[in-house]
């Protein structure tokens, strides 16, 4: 049951301070809340109609895309069908880099500067303006939502993204106080940091934690191993993010906290992509986004078919993300949700183009393979695998003193029967294992992919 604190922020102050931000967010969570009850015919119709707006502001204002336009030969920027789209150019992080200025809308007013991490070796700076930040912040509300959870209610964020560390001033952390959200910083990961971060989960008893899979997980197994309960603290849901969702990070954190994890898909760049319902389903935000799955040749794939995650955001007229590549790997699903929704889904997300190695002989496989053969080994608490090149692959483990020598042969084998008995794999312990800047954390890692062999 919604407390009266939680129905004060909801419904009173954070519509003010999104109403004084200039952001229509109220008003889009509703539209939201009652389009994903609609049919597929009458969402595709709202999506046909959003597109061509987009289009056309971006061929009359982004000076970019008038150029391309003309080109396609789309005078206008006008479409018949959703199918139209693929037409078009895709839209790369190198181009955007090369672009930033003409991607502009002449008409942009109060644009935000955003960059992501550059996880994938690619940083990214892009601007956003209002619509497109309501629109991305109703899309999240409206899938928390879900699962009973309110702006206002309790929440534990475990981040590391420089742009929320570095906002820490005082009305940062008024707002996040008025809010009840408190951050837990995914940077460090230490023992007397895990130890500070469950003693204020403790305190707070959130009724939602947001963050990492990979850091929450952390957390989850530090409480066990100091037998300090999660379980009792009321979260209804564990809502994760930014990287792929592993089973056994589930499982593990389902565990500890003893309710449902909920996994979301998404980035800074691509917007608010997926998330799943209660019932399982992993819903596209039908009505701002428009998810195409393509082969290493650019080709748009049959429902069913992995491959490469392009993104066109209907809600990014001042800075258009149209056919946009994000370096994710996933299938969509055709198939409807039990929970009623006329949401389309996404079958799997299967994490980025680098998350997936290659064997000597050509065969492409998903790093999943490689952590198997490490993950259950006694006495690893950490590691990480690289592969440097088809011939050498790297590997980095933290062990306590439950982990035996032989075990570096065994991970040796189990390697190269994956990989080829021809790879060299240098196995090397170490104390700690870094995350990346942003505070996300990768098992694997693969440079073949990007383009080194």
């Amino acid at each position: 049951m919604t407390d009266f604190y939680t129905r004060l922020i909801a419904g009173v102050v954070f519509p003010l301070q999104e109403r004084l931000k200039g952001h229509d967010t109220v008003a889009v969570r509703r539209e939201l809340e009652e389009s994903q009850w609609w049919p597929r015919a009458r969402l595709e119709a709202l999506r046909l109609a959003r597109l061509r707006v987009l289009l056309q502001q971006a061929y009359r204002h982004v000076p970019y895309y008038r150029q391309v336009f003309d080109e396609a030969g789309m005078a206008d920027g006008a479409i018949d069908a959703l199918s139209d789209l693929q037409k078009l150019p895709l839209l790369t992080k190198a181009l955007i880099r090369a672009n930033s200025e003409n991607l502009k809308s002449t008409q942009a007013r109060g644009l935000s500067r955003f960059n992501t991490g550059g996880s994938s070796g690619e940083p990214l700076i892009f601007w956003i303006g209002k619509q497109r930040v309501s629109h991305d912040v109703a899309a999240k509300w409206r899938a928390t939502r879900w699962w009973g959870v309110d702006i206002g209610d309790r929440e534990a964020v475990v981040w590391g993204s420089p742009i929320e560390l570095g906002a820490q001033d005082r009305l940062r952390v008024l707002r996040d106080r008025l809010m009840r959200t408190q951050l837990l910083p995914a940077f460090e990961m230490s023992e007397a940091k895990l130890d500070e971060f469950i003693a204020s989960l403790r305190r707070a008893r959130p009724r939602m934690v947001f963050g990492y899979p990979s850091s929450i997980s952390v957390i989850a197994r530090h409480a066990a191993a100091r037998a300090q309960r999660l379980d009792d603290l009321g979260c209804k849901v564990v809502f994760v993010t930014s990287e792929r969702l592993y089973d056994h990070q589930r499982a593990v954190i389902e565990q500890a906290f003893a309710c449902p994890v909920a996994n979301g898909y998404g980035g800074r760049d691509a917007g608010f992509i997926a998330h799943q319902c209660p019932a399982g389903g992993m819903h596209i935000t039908a009505e701002d986004i428009i998810v195409e799955i393509i082969d290493e040749a650019g080709q748009v794939l049959p429902v069913g078919q992995a491959g490469e995650v392009v993104v066109t955001h209907l809600a990014t007229g001042d800075f258009p993300f149209i056919r946009y590549r994000t370096g994710d790997v996933a299938t969509l699903d055709d198939r409807g949700c039990s929970c009623g929704r006329g949401l389309p889904l996404l079958k799997e997300i299967q994490g980025r183009a680098t998350d997936f190695v290659m064997a000597a002989d050509g065969t492409l496989m998903h790093g999943l393979s490689l952590i198997y053969v490490i993950r259950d080994i006694a006495g690893v608490e950490n590691f990480r695998i690289v592969q440097e090149s088809l011939r050498e692959t790297s590997v980095q483990l933290v062990t306590n003193r439950g982990f035996a020598d032989e075990n570096i042969r065994h991970i040796e084998r189990g390697l190269q029967q994956r990989l080829g008995a021809e790879v060299k794999v240098r196995v090397e312990r170490v104390a700690h294992i870094p995350r990346e800047a942003s505070g996300k954390y990768r098992y694997v890692m693969s440079r073949v992919t990007a383009g080194n062999s």
